[in-house]
This record gives structure tokens, sequence and C-alpha cells, in this order.
């Protein structure tokens, strides 16, 4: 009654079926994971957000790597801009995505070492090859509360670190790099600019990471697990067909037989 299943077409159909099955079941763990891994995020980034405030020196010194668990925390620093060996980076969007450039000024601390401050987002001029207007940091000593980022790579960003920039315009915000145009120790990582505020017309300060949304991974997930198990029941549900016109075509041709004898 079943033998067709055993046919080439049937025996070809089975072993795609079979080999759907744990290929979904994967792709829904996935997806899984990338859930669990954004939720874990999303309370690092809150956490470091509301934590109290510590001074950029206790959390990364010169060639320090930050670590994830330092992403995001909030930070202060004391010192006097450096406006000379200010830089900016390009191709950096804005908080409504416009593309523009992100303004780097190195903060010099008391104690001579630096750390690169953020200062936001400008837009670029008429010739994207020439420096932007870029509003004056604030003279004298100032304090500067941000988020601590970690150095930007090419693996990391996914940004190409390009060659031949024009003077003072750079691709990736990396503290070994600065260091070695501005000849001083510079604290690993950045700050990311959150206050005090920019007067007006200066540089549109950095988003807030999001931490509110979770994605649509698990929906994913489930929707990949349904899939498998969608799998066998429609294998059932054609091989019931299959079986069902073979039986209906069976009964026609005997009906054919007996009109003719």
């Amino acid at each position: 009654m079943y033998r067709f299943v055993l046919t080439r077409q049937w025996v070809c159909l089975t072993l795609v079926a079979l080999a759907l099955v744990p290929a979904m079941i994967e792709l829904g763990f996935w997806q899984f994971h990338r859930h669990e891994h954004r939720v874990a995020q999303n309370r690092l980034i809150a956490a470091n957000l509301e934590a109290e405030p510590a001074p950029v020196t206790a959390l990364t010194s010169p060639g320090h790597t930050v670590p994830r668990a330092d992403f995001w925390r909030t930070v202060t620093a004391t010192g006097t801009y450096d406006p000379a060996h200010e830089v900016v980076v390009r191709m950096r969007t804005s908080n409504d995505d416009k593309v523009g450039f992100h303004v780097v000024t190195p903060l010099v601390l008391g104690d001579g070492r630096v750390v690169l401050v953020n200062r936001g987002w400008v837009a670029g001029g008429a010739d994207l090859r020439a420096y932007p207007p870029v509003p004056a940091a604030p003279p004298g000593e100032v304090t500067v509360t941000g988020r601590l980022k970690a150095d930007e790579t090419t693996g990391g960003s996914g940004i190409k670190d390009r060659k031949g920039l024009p003077d003072r315009q750079v691709m990736l915000i990396n503290s070994a790099r600065q260091a070695e145009s501005l000849g001083r120790p510079v604290l690993g990582g950045y700050l990311e600019l959150t206050a005090p505020a920019p007067v007006d017309g200066g540089p549109e300060p950095v988003g807030e990471p999001d931490h509110r949304s979770i994605g649509a991974h698990m929906a994913y997930a489930v929707q990949w697990w349904l899939f498998t198990a969608g799998v066998p029941v429609g294998w059932v549900v054609l091989v019931r067909r299959e079986k069902r016109d073979r039986e209906q075509e069976a009964a026609r041709a005997a009906v054919r037989e007996t009109a003719t004898a």
C-alpha cells in the first residue's frame, strides 16, 4: 500500500525532509541565542548607564583594552582640551541618520596623560575632503562626563581604515594611533561626551545606545521551530494524498477494465 515511498522520487523527498529538520532546529537555536545575547547586552548597557560616575583613570590606562563589562560605563575626567590635535572621524551618522563627522578632541589630564573625547557629530561642508566647520572646544580646565567606549578596530567596527585621508581626518577612533601623533600617553578607549551640554551650534551629542528593544530574534526562533514541526506533518500529508490518488487511479483503471471486458 505504501510501497511507493521506496521509489526514487519519494526517497529523495524523504532525505530532503530529514535534512531540513536538524537544520531548522539549529537555525531556531541560533536565533534564540541571539535573543539571549541581546537581552544580556541591554541589561549591561542599562546597568552601566545607571551606575555612579567613576573617574576615567580608575577604569582605563594607556594601552588598556576596555572590556565589554565596562562598555558605556559613565566616567568623568578633568583636564584641558588640546584643539591643535583634534581630529574628525569620517562616515558617521547623526541621530537623524545624516552622514557627517564625529569630532574627537584630546583632553589633557592633570598628570599629562590624555583621554580622547568624542564631542559629537557635525555636518560636512561642500568639500568632504576639507576639514569641516567644527565648533571650538571650551577653553581652560573643564570637567566632562561621558560613556566609556573601547578603541575601534577594523575587525570590530567593520569599517576599513583607509590610507591617504586628508589631514586630521580618520576612519576609526583608536587611542594607540592618536598616541603616536600626540607624543603623549593616551588612555585606552575613548569617552563619548554627555555633559556638559554643548552650547548652541556645538556638535550634536552622540545618542544613547538602544537598550530597550530586543528585536525579533525570539519570534524568528519560534518560527523556525514551527517550520521544523511542519516538515514531518507535511510529509505525512503528502504521503496520504499520494496514497489516496493512487487508490483512486487504481479504482478508475478497474472500472475501465470492467467496461471493456
